[in-house]
């Protein structure tokens, strides 16, 4: 199987050009990306574990579901693809807001995205993709917050981060 790309891009996010995915997260370039929130009717978030064989943040917990677009792919449709891909079910979804980031891990790689952010509501309990997925749960919003301060090496560098974003984006918007 061949790696696939990720989209290069400005601080507008304006498409310059295209880069293996492990290359741009070697050389830690600005590069387009999603996370998908999907939350419950009880405000609970859904959260997944990455599997245990994955090259980085292994068996760490991170929002539903986040991935790069492919060329020619907006990212409603990227974040529909990815939700199907690891967690098997369809919901639709909103984009909430945007914002560039920079995390790097402790393999020596690192993050740098313009992150698309966006929101779904889903109950039913997921199709997991074991490929991708180690475990899932539902977890109430104020209580992710307190366990992020209290375990935050159990969590992905990035989820840290844009939690904290979509955190005060609810809060702001009474979503």
């Amino acid at each position: 199987m061949t790696e696939e790309n990720v989209i290069l891009v400005n601080e507008n996010d304006e498409q310059i050009g295209l880069m293996p995915k492990l290359e741009a997260h070697e050389k830690a370039v600005l590069h387009r990306a999603f996370s998908v929130f999907v939350l419950n009717d009880k405000n609970q978030l859904m959260l997944q574990q990455r599997a245990h064989h994955k090259y980085h943040s292994p068996m760490l917990w991170t929002n539903t579901c986040c991935s790069h677009q492919r060329e020619s792919e907006t990212n409603l449709e990227a974040g529909n693809r990815r939700l199907m891909e690891e967690m098997g079910f369809e919901t639709p979804l909103k984009e909430l807001f945007h914002f560039i980031y920079k995390a790097p891990f402790d393999n020596g790689l690192t993050e740098h995205e313009l992150d698309h952010v966006m929101i779904g509501n889903y109950n039913e309990a997921p199709l997991i993709n074991s490929d991708e997925v180690e475990s899932w749960k539902w977890m109430d919003i104020e209580a992710v917050k307190e366990d992020i301060l209290i375990h935050p090496e159990i969590y992905t560098v990035w989820f840290k981060i844009i939690f904290d974003k979509f955190y005060h984006y609810l809060e702001a918007h009474k979503i």
